[in-house]
């Protein structure tokens, strides 16, 4: 599985992005895809996560009203809107596609079988 990750940018506070994570491959095995975010001198933080079938998201309280996770399964795409952005938001953000359920991604924060490349977010005051 490869995954592209991309959408970045710089915008002000207040403003919006959607990152979109782009899959390749064969996603027979792939469970849950995710959005980590790693700011500068930080550890990488999950940010949300969505099941399979698009039906299950889960968001990490600091993005909880803001950021929306959506998968497109026919174009094997993730998408993170994020709305509202906050100058803590900045970080490169990663996506991350992995063989356990959802579930369990958000207890063991590991689901990340496969990584895309990283976009960098930064959002100026």
């Amino acid at each position: 599985v490869q995954l592209q990750a991309s959408g970045g940018g710089v915008v002000q506070v207040g403003g919006s992005l959607r990152l979109s994570c782009k899959a390749s491959g064969s996603m027979f095995s792939i469970k849950t895809m995710d959005w980590y975010r790693q700011a500068p001198g930080k550890v990488r933080d999950l940010v949300s996560a969505v099941s399979r079938s698009g039906g299950r998201t889960y968001y990490a309280e600091s993005v909880k009203g803001r950021f929306t996770i959506s998968r497109d399964s026919a174009k094997n795409t993730v998408y993170l809107q994020m709305n509202s952005l906050k100058p803590e938001d900045t970080a490169v953000y990663y996506c991350g596609a992995a063989g356990i359920a959802l579930d369990l991604v958000v207890v063991t924060l590991q689901g990340y079988d496969y990584w895309g490349q990283g976009t960098e977010v930064t959002v100026s005051s």
